[in-house]
């Protein structure tokens, strides 16, 4: 037992070495930041599978709709993620170097360009309307079309509502702050869920019923960040009587997409990687659809400590290379990449354990109950090895400024890897859905052990003294 502890003590104890460091992170003050992402990632999934369940009591053309749409908007979800993540990682870095007003002005700016990236997304979607699910799911049955086309029209008003959440939320975590966000997701989730319970159940309005609760919820969280995030005392305080009155200040703009940007174009590929794999599987009928997306709802669970180090990580790496110090910058994100595999390994088993309840819940026929357990089985089994290097490294590698190679790799192994062996395995080989996640497990492959390289050749050229990175 003696030797346990002390081999644990070894991984994730505290080290008097980082008494040398320009910042310092106690064991407390990581944890203080995990755990309420680790918990609001939770409550959102557990949100997310009530939300599915209660849908697919409409049927498995209604849970097929409304999750096509959904991929497509985590399109321009994971965009606005990917700037919020560039006016994080600059806030962080000021913070790190001590430097109030940069960080007031970072703060300012990430705001105003979330709200002006979002509204243009608004308007080419809006724009587009049903061609879009007809470009991309021509094929599929007329009754899944319906239901996408309501829940798509009704919840695309949401997209600054979400932008502007994201930003919020970024600014806060940049200051170590991730208890705020858990609170007010957690809030906001259980009054969509009890608007989708009484907008279904009760008014019997469908697929529309539970666009609009989900639109209504969004809308009740950003209102809640923009007058939290307003307050005068906050490192990263946006005052918004200055907001469009004062112009944007350049370089900061900059600093923020030369982040945003590259994340924004990775982030925008990877998930139009992940609709053109769906539109493969749209070809292999309705229950395949149905068991992709239980399974999508399901397996998330297994992963969501991962976005919870994802987004530590920015925190942590974005304060060390703000205050200079690399030997910190290699000794945390080390650390945080041991304990994201510890939390996979903990939970995966929990996950697996009790797979049984949570398949219960859904009403989707008995092909599509067995498929998806399959196709969980192979998404986190392979997550506990490779979902952590593939995801939360390149989240180290932005915070030093090398957002622009993680845009790069990630986005010709989606095409390589994801897309293209989707359509070998899944469709030329006949293997379906199945074929289809082997494949993202091969992407998952080849972005860990080029990112290994690439993170590595960082660390030492910075720890050198080089000035890039690359």
């Amino acid at each position: 037992m003696s030797k346990v502890k002390a081999f644990l003590a070894r991984l994730f104890g505290e080290n008097p070495v980082e008494n040398g460091f320009a910042v310092r992170f106690s064991n407390k003050a990581l944890l203080a930041l995990l755990l309420p992402l680790v918990a609001e990632q939770f409550l959102s999934i557990l949100m997310g599978i009530m939300d599915t369940v209660m849908v697919s009591s409409l049927g498995d053309a209604s849970v097929s709709g409304v999750s096509l749409v959904d991929m497509i908007f985590i399109l321009f979800i994971n965009i606005f993620n990917a700037l919020a993540t560039g006016g994080a990682v600059v806030a962080s870095r000021c913070v790190g170097a001590k430097q109030p007003e940069d960080a007031k002005r970072a703060a300012r700016s990430i705001v105003f360009i979330s709200l002006c990236a979002s509204l243009l997304m608004l308007g080419v979607v809006a724009a587009a309307d049903t061609r879009l699910l007809r470009l991309l799911y021509g094929q599929i049955e007329d009754d899944v079309m319906a239901a996408a086309t309501v829940y798509m029209r009704t919840t695309v008003i949401s997209f600054p509502f979400i932008a502007l959440y994201s930003a919020s939320a970024a600014l806060f975590r940049s200051v170590g702050n991730s208890k705020i966000s858990m609170t007010a997701s957690t809030v906001v989730n259980l009054i969509n869920v009890a608007g989708n319970a009484f907008t279904i159940f009760v008014l019997h309005w469908g697929v529309f019923g539970a666009a609009l609760s989900t639109v209504v919820s969004r809308f009740l969280l950003m209102v809640y960040f923009l007058w939290k995030i307003s307050e005068p005392g906050l490192a990263v305080s946006v005052n918004y009587k200055t907001l469009f009155m004062k112009k944007p200040d350049v370089s900061t703009v900059r600093s923020i997409l030369s982040v945003g940007l590259p994340g924004s174009l990775e982030s925008g590929t990877f998930q139009l990687g992940r609709i053109l794999v769906l539109s493969i599987i749209s070809t292999f009928g309705t229950a395949q659809i149905a068991a992709n997306a239980v399974a999508n709802n399901i397996d998330t669970f297994g992963v969501m400590t991962g976005f919870a180090f994802n987004l530590a990580i920015i925190t942590v790496a974005g304060q060390c290379v703000g205050a200079g110090d690399w030997r910190a910058v290699r000794y945390y994100t080390a650390k945080l990449l041991r304990m994201s595999y510890a939390s996979f390994a903990l939970f995966n088993a929990v996950l697996f354990a009790a797979l049984p309840l949570l398949l219960r819940l859904y009403r989707v026929s008995p092909e599509a109950h067995d498929l998806a357990v399959i196709l969980i089985a192979i998404h986190n089994g392979a997550a506990i090895l490779f979902w952590t290097p593939s995801f939360v490294t390149p989240n180290a590698m932005k915070a030093a400024g090398d957002a622009r190679f993680v845009m790069i790799a990630a986005v010709l192994s989606m095409f390589l890897f994801r897309v293209g062996f989707s359509e070998i395995i899944g469709r030329r080989m006949g293997m379906g859905a199945i074929g289809v996640w082997i494949a993202m497990v091969l992407d998952w492959i080849f972005r860990t052990v080029v990112f290994a390289v690439r993170w590595e050749k960082i660390l030492k050229k910075k720890e050198a003294g080089s000035p890039e990175a690359a």
